[in-house]
């Protein structure tokens, strides 16, 4: 980056998804793929070529996020053998799971942080409702309490540090804000605002997206998030169903344009993360298989169901 000099590590031959470096820079790993099948590819310096170590179907995956600090072994979110995604500690050489080091009972797991100065891990972050980090450093929790105690109505994220890791880039944001931006410096202790993302967004106007679930006919625990405009009673309301894309995907809580312009024209807004939305487990998926507009359907369906039940819904003025 300061001298514009390039020098080609590797070429791809046309079926790697990825490659991952150890922490001195050498390519070790890497992902590859014919379209089903997902191929773990490694090796132990780069004069050796690549082995294959590990061969995964589409239905399980171990997905490598970075090397142990000795580069001996990965850190990975992997869903082998179970049917949600965990961190896990990985033998690369012999393509095999060391340790299972975190699970959700709910959610797939995929996010591990690490300081590069200290070489500790530091966070395991995943998506319920919202998100949520399992704390596995006391230095970053400290850190972490200490804007939330100050940007606490927002959702609080790290988005560059310096080497020293004492000055931080901080961003902020909810359901009805896309936040600011703010300069965090650690030794003196001082947050400061850079800038607002969308001064013009008046967030006081703006409606509250709130998780909701409810039960599919055949018994599935379907989640999603209910936007009611604002300052008009929840009943009786015209609904316009948001259905997420994908549709192996899913939607999350966050500033949503759309939702809040329906909104605040007076439409409840519903979006479900109907069976096949991804980070709810391998049998939620797999739910979805032979089934896009039957049983998925149906969960949108039961949706619309759920809200007249609940007397928000008019069921004459319902869109999607």
């Amino acid at each position: 980056v300061n001298t514009g000099e390039k020098k080609t590590m590797a070429e791809n031959p046309g079926n790697i998804m990825g490659w991952i470096t150890d922490h001195d820079g050498k390519l070790r790993v890497a992902t590859a793929s014919d379209g089903v099948n997902s191929v773990l590819l490694y090796r132990e310096t780069e004069s050796d070529p690549f082995k294959e170590v590990l061969v995964t179907n589409f239905r399980e995956g171990v997905d490598p996020l970075f090397f142990t600090f000795d580069n001996k072994y990965l850190y990975a979110s992997s869903n082998l053998g179970r049917d949600k995604s965990a961190i896990v500690k990985f033998d690369i050489a012999n393509g095999k799971e060391m340790e299972m080091m975190y699970e959700n009972p709910d959610v797939d797991v995929s996010g591990l942080s690490y300081s590069k100065k200290r070489k500790v891990l530091t966070t395991i972050s995943y998506v319920k409702e919202k998100r949520e980090m399992k704390f596995l450093d006391p230095e970053v929790e400290k850190r972490y309490n200490r804007l939330k105690k100050e940007l606490g109505e927002y959702e609080v994220v790290i988005t560059g540090v310096n080497k020293n890791e004492d000055k931080f880039l901080v961003r902020t944001y909810s359901d009805r804000s896309l936040g600011s931006y703010y300069f965090y410096d650690l030794n003196s202790d001082k947050l400061s605002k850079i800038a607002e993302v969308s001064p013009w967004i008046n967030e006081k106007e703006l409606a509250v997206m709130k998780p909701v679930s409810y039960t599919s006919r055949d018994g599935l625990t379907i989640n999603g998030y209910l936007t009611l405009p604002v300052g008009v009673e929840p009943k009786n309301l015209p609904v316009v169903m948001n259905v997420h894309g994908g549709p192996w995907a899913r939607d999350n809580w966050g500033y949503n344009p759309e939702v809040q312009f329906l909104a605040n024209r007076g439409f409840a807004v519903l979006q479900v993360n109907f069976r096949g939305s991804t980070g709810y487990g391998r049998k939620f998926w797999e739910a979805s298989f032979r089934e896009w507009g039957k049983k998925m359907q149906d969960d949108v369906s039961d949706g619309v169901k759920w809200l007249v039940s609940q007397g928000i819904a008019d069921p004459k003025k319902v869109g999607i």
